[in-house]
């Protein structure tokens, strides 16, 4: 599937017409949320998180928000939209403050209004307090029910701003750490979590690691954001991730950070989907960079499934670099494993070029509209397929709609043999930790053997790269990573679904503060 991550000029303004919000380009999972938050020495900290955002933009793209606190108050700018038309020169300039945190959204949890906008901002008896939230809360409802019982009042139905009562509250009792600790005790599921209190930049990432976070240090002070390629674009350098279950404080004058381990969990449950279809290439999360681990399950597709043609080529963008990776190793050795002749080469090509300025096919509202746009959205190149026999490299495969219009686009352009190669184990069950993935009734594998899905997509030859592959790629253990969408079983309490390990959700009528390490 395309993944629309197509950069733009970061200069703040309304002039450019306003895009309408909508998922990803060709109907597949859309991207969760983008956190970040910076707190410097002597410099105004909306431009860093403004251009951060941008950086982040692929991550959501509903709304877009900066809380910033210039040592006396807190300033907010939240609205729906894009990052370039949600801030003007105005806004920034009436931002002012060293320290802030950002925000843009896909909604997973919570309406598609203004109001469940984020960093959502609450001010308390105890000061102020600004939270962004990536990732989506298990027990969310019991939680409100809880609070909306001893006076609290919700303006959104969204979990963030649960986990900002619930940190307020715990705020009033007891110091900055100890509140954090208790309000991680009571919540349970997937966050990554940027928080202001006052002028304090928070950085807090849950138990097992769900979504990616991460620590980077600038010439005058500390950013922490989802991918590092908002690092990178403010010329900072990588200092770590942040650790599953750990606190980062990070100085109010930009000086440093401190940490604080605050729970700790036997195994992680990283989100093996960052590094297949959403985050950024050039971003590196948990130590692996994006594009590398790209392309080493492009080459573990060809070492597992690997099937001779004339020509191999990606559904542009996001299937890119499985396709190089998938080529390269088709070039060292047959699809038998035999070392490969020199005359005998495989060719890498471009083989569907991408209309980057037609919109996305989920808002259209026909199927034959949205058939229609895929076909105006790719334009194949016949003279690289026609009369060859065709490899198609491609992430994942949701609905089927998609890879169904672009076997028969291939064929249409006159090629002989068609085959299909995902760079992902089957989608047979939904996301619930943060992904706007489809419902089992709509995933295509749920009830589907991977030749009726063949059948139905109308290709020579389908396959999908297996779990342990994905595994090995990323350097991880299975048990260390959440396989929830390809497994059925998931590494949280959720109601009527399996587990895979032992874990169960915080009793929430047991309000003691978690023992202290």
């Amino acid at each position: 599937m395309s993944d629309g991550r197509d950069a733009q000029t970061p200069t703040p303004g309304r002039d450019a017409g306003r895009q309408q919000p909508t998922a990803d380009d060709l109907s597949g999972p859309t991207e969760k949320c983008g956190v970040v938050g910076v707190a410097l020495a002597d410099r105004a900290a909306a431009r860093p998180l403004y251009y951060s955002l941008y950086a982040l933009q692929h991550r959501g793209q509903e709304s877009a928000g900066i809380v910033t606190h210039d040592g006396f108050q807190q300033h907010s700018h939240v609205e729906t939209g894009l990052v370039g038309d949600v801030f003007g020169e105005s806004d920034l300039d009436s931002l002012t403050g060293t320290t802030g945190i950002g925000h843009v959204r896909y909604p997973t949890s919570g309406g598609l209004d203004s109001c469940c906008a984020q960093p959502f901002s609450v001010s308390f008896k105890s000061g102020s307090l600004g939270l962004a939230h990536n990732g989506n809360l298990v027990n969310a409802d019991e939680i409100r029910d809880e609070l909306e019982g001893l006076g609290h009042a919700f303006t959104s139905d969204g979990d963030t701003e649960v986990i900002a009562h619930d940190l307020a509250r715990n705020l009033l009792e007891e110091d900055l750490v100890r509140a954090v600790k208790h309000t991680m005790g009571r919540i349970h599921g997937s966050y990554s979590l940027t928080i202001m209190h006052d002028e304090t930049v928070l950085a807090v990432r849950d138990p097992q690691g769900n979504r990616p976070l991460c620590i980077g240090k600038l010439d005058d002070g500390y950013v922490v954001a989802s991918e590092s390629a908002a690092i990178d674009t403010l010329d900072g350098d990588l200092v770590r991730d942040v650790r599953p279950g750990e606190l980062v404080v990070l100085e109010s004058d930009g000086s440093g950070f401190d940490s604080y381990q605050l729970v700790e969990q036997e195994h992680t449950a990283h989100c093996f989907f960052e590094h297949v279809y959403f985050a950024r290439p050039d971003s590196v999360i948990d130590d692996t960079l994006v594009y590398e681990a790209r392309r080493d399950l492009g080459r573990k597709l060809w070492e597992e499934s690997g099937v001779e043609s004339d020509v191999v080529m990606p559904v542009p963008d996001s299937g890119r670099a499985f396709a190089t990776g998938y080529a390269e190793a088709a070039n060292e050795t047959t699809a038998d494993g035999e070392p490969r002749e020199n005359d005998d080469s495989v060719e890498f090509a471009e083989g569907l070029m991408k209309n980057r300025y037609v919109g996305r096919t989920f808002i259209m509202p026909t199927q034959d509209e949205r058939e229609r746009a895929v076909r105006l959205k790719l334009n194949p190149i016949k003279s690289t397929i026609e009369g060859r026999s065709v490899t198609i490299i491609d992430d994942s495969i949701v609905r089927g709609t998609t890879s169904r219009q672009l076997v028969q686009l291939v064929r249409d352009a006159g090629a002989e043999e068609v085959h299909v190669r995902i760079g992902a184990p089957p989608i047979i069950a939904p996301c619930y930790m943060g992904i706007d993935m489809a419902t089992r009734e709509e995933l295509i594998a749920s009830d589907k053997t991977t030749e009726e899905i063949r059948d139905d997509i109308g290709a020579d030859s389908l396959s999908y790269l297996s779990i342990d592959a994905i595994a090995a790629a990323l350097g991880e253990s299975r048990a260390d990573l959440c396989l929830g969408c390809v497994t059925s079983e998931y590494p949280y309490d959720i109601d009527g679904e399996p587990t895979d390990r032992s874990v169960e959700r915080p009793s929430i009528s047991d309000d003691t503060l978690p023992a202290d390490d």
